[in-house]
């Protein structure tokens, strides 16, 4: 037996619609991205909503719409994936990281506000702050944008795995603490075109900068052309963009996936409802939701103390993927990646991203999981350890 952690869910009407473009006279660039568009800035209660090829696309766009460039500094969560740095880094930035908070694995908003008040000595204090809602619990984002509406920094949260999560009674993405908010549609997600990711915000400068840049940075509207225009036909590239746009295939397995958005979220906390049952009695510390946050649970991450004499990450880790069970660690910490050795971070400054790191495995999670491979899973964690066969 096989498990994943993650696995899309594709139905029979989601295959109809990507069906029905296939057959239809427009593959990309037709009417089934802005309907996709429209649906998910109704559902967040954004104002406006801009689908491209990947989230990632999203993160650097949404940094250069905030005029992120050479010299800028940008902040983000070490305990994330590299995306969420690489976009800054993109325009040119400097990144540094802020600590998480031990409970949530969010960025600490503590350490953020003593991070700021020592930046503001210095003079680098961010440009733009990019919070990351991990595993679909959003971040304390009332408490970050009064920090943001004193220190100056615009704010990009990173919500790859937080569609359906809800802060403070509204919808992740409504964009009331934040400029931008970026999702994922990556096949692990919560919902999936395949690959994908929309950014939505509040302000249609914003907006209508990423429309811009996701096509080549080029405009067909006269409005906000230099000049007259030579005819019906004319367009004008106003600045270097690029190809990130979303096709009509991707847009309408999302339009499709999205009909089912609340079921996959009732699912996926019923199951680590579930979880939480059958590990009680562990000697394993389980997710920790804050009161403010109704989470999408796009992971379920426990984590087994470095010092436990009962159980040992690794091996623990290598037990599930022996016996079949795709278990994963979201994430290695940013700053250990080769490439960011070049910047000098001191390990010394994340002692909660250093211990999550440690101890921390994502156990399989996704709709179609079922409460008797849940049980398999719960098994495995507490017997004796197998042969290493899958890598």
């Amino acid at each position: 037996m096989n498990i994943p952690y993650g696995r899309q869910t594709v139905n029979k009407n989601d295959i109809d619609a990507v069906s029905d473009v296939l057959k239809s006279d427009y593959l990309t660039q037709g009417p089934v991205v802005p309907k996709f568009e429209s649906a998910i800035a109704l559902n967040t209660g954004a104002e406006y909503a801009v689908a491209v090829n990947s989230a990632t696309s999203a993160l650097h766009l949404a940094c250069l719409a905030l005029d992120v460039g050479p010299g800028d500094h940008v902040w983000t969560s070490p305990i994330t994936f590299v995306a969420s740095a690489n976009c800054a880094l993109y325009c040119g930035a400097n990144v540094d990281f802020v600590d998480i908070d031990s409970r949530t694995y969010n960025m600490s908003v503590s350490v953020l506000t003593e991070k700021l008040q020592q930046a503001h000595k210095t003079n680098t204090l961010p440009k733009v702050l990019i919070p990351v809602h991990l595993a679909g619990q959003s971040c304390e984002m009332k408490a970050i944008h009064s920090l943001s509406l004193k220190y100056g920094f615009k704010i990009i949260e990173d919500a790859s795995h937080a569609i359906g999560a809800r802060y403070l009674d509204k919808p992740v993405g409504n964009c009331c603490y934040s400029d931008i908010t970026i999702f994922s549609f990556h096949p692990v997600k919560i919902i999936t075109t395949g690959e994908g990711g929309m950014a939505v915000t509040n302000n249609n400068n914003l907006a209508n900068i990423m429309r811009r840049l996701r096509s080549h940075g080029i405009t067909r509207n006269p409005s906000e052309m230099v000049g007259a225009t030579d005819g019906s036909w004319y367009y004008q590239q106003l600045n270097l963009g690029f190809n990130y746009r979303m096709t009509d295939i991707q847009a309408a397995l999302g339009l499709s996936q999205l009909k089912r958005l609340e079921k996959f979220i009732v699912k996926r906390n019923s199951l680590s409802h579930r979880y939480n049952e059958l590990l009680k009695d562990f000697p394993v510390t389980l997710p920790w939701q804050h009161p403010d946050c109704f989470s999408a649970c796009h992971l379920y991450i426990i984590r087994i103390s470095n010092k436990s004499e009962s159980f040992d990450r690794l091996e623990v880790f290598e037990r599930f993927r022996s016996n079949g069970i795709g278990v994963n660690v979201h994430y290695i910490p940013v700053y250990r990646q080769p490439y960011y050795k070049k910047f000098n971070y001191n390990y010394d400054d994340f002692p909660e991203a250093e211990n999550y790191y440690l101890e921390s495995i994502s156990l399989p999670l996704f709709p179609n999981l079922t409460e008797q491979q849940q049980v398999l899973i719960t098994k495995i964690l507490s017997s004796a350890i197998g042969h290493q066969i899958l890598f």
